[in-house]
């Protein structure tokens, strides 16, 4: 190839980097994305976590007994809060399994046991375990920290009256 062939080659190169690089500058001048006025997704901060002081040493939040909340508890207003659960599970009668499983039924069953869904490691340890509301109230404030390993990532329920609610929600599914 002679020298000047290598010039066509080095300047299509060029005019090539210079064409991308003018249509990135261009793209981002004429699409400029308007930021969510609220998140699509809330993720429920810890109410604890907002109120500790920044240096201090941050104390894990108590677990309030639910048997109080649910003579209060609306199963609408726990049907509403339990949206938020819809991207992984299902709560109609014989609804498939998603990403986690059907919840149609299942207070006061046994862990781990809804058909046709592989549970993780973590769960099956507790599989036999019932899902009481007690227990319920446990996994809804913190799955991490009642079965530690488990495949759901959910950061949990802050307010004990949301956990109530969305119990008697799911206590009404039978």
């Amino acid at each position: 190839m002679s020298s000047f062939e290598w010039n066509k080659v080095i300047a299509s190169v060029l005019t090539a980097m210079i064409i991308a690089m003018a249509t990135g500058i261009l793209a981002s001048e004429i699409v400029r994305p308007k930021p969510l006025e609220k998140a699509a997704y809330p993720i429920a901060a810890s109410e604890t976590a907002a109120a500790a002081p920044a240096g201090g040493a941050q104390q894990p939040a108590a677990l309030e007994p639910i048997e109080p909340l649910l003579a209060k508890a609306d199963p609408a207003r726990g049907q509403q809060i339990a949206k938020v659960c819809l991207q992984c599970h299902t709560f109609d009668k014989g609804g498939p399994n998603k990403i986690g499983p059907n919840l149609f039924g299942s207070l006061e069953e046994p862990m781990a046991s809804v058909p046709n869904y592989q549970f993780s490691t973590a769960m099956l340890a507790h599989k036999g375990e019932q899902w009481t509301p007690d227990k319920l109230n446990e996994w809804l404030f913190k799955p991490q920290d009642l079965v530690k390993g488990t495949k759901m990532t959910f950061p949990g329920l802050p307010k004990a009256q949301d956990r109530a609610d969305v119990i008697a929600y799911l206590e009404s599914l039978k």
